[in-house]
């Protein structure tokens, strides 16, 4: 991994996205060997041998990740929340790209016309009903 994180400039990325859990080892280390942004997703970790997910329920990696040292720093985001990740790198990448900047300009739009929605639906039908309806 040392070597992936020290060739990741060189090999054309812009931004690394590590997913941890645990003591998220993974996206610290690859911080420590590039000036690349990282943006560490800190994952609930679920032990099927004993049927039970980890003790902080993805906590223990979402502080050990925001809590890198200085000189260092990894982006965090919530747990399980690699989506926002994903966006986050493309608003780094959006900095150079027109199209990019255009799609989550476009993205944004369509999540406001969402919620707008739903604000109506619940409003026009109920608490109880919208539940139901959006948690079937």
């Amino acid at each position: 991994m040392e070597e992936y994180a020290k060739h990741a400039e060189k090999n054309g990325f812009k931004v690394i996205i590590a997913g941890a859990g645990g003591a998220a080892h993974l996206p610290g280390m690859i911080a420590s060997h590039t000036v690349l942004p990282v943006i560490g997703v800190p994952i609930l970790v679920y032990n099927d041998k004993q049927q039970k997910k980890s003790a902080f329920g993805g906590l223990d990696s979402l502080l050990s990740i925001s809590e890198m040292p200085s000189g260092s720093p990894v982006v965090t985001v919530g747990v399980n929340k690699a989506t926002n990740a994903g966006i986050y790198a493309l608003k780094i990448l959006a900095n150079e790209s027109n199209d990019i900047r255009k799609m989550l300009k476009s993205h944004k739009e369509k999540q406001h016309k969402s919620v707008l929605k739903e604000s109506q639906d619940l409003k026009r039908i109920g608490l109880k009903k919208f539940v139901k309806k959006k948690f079937k």
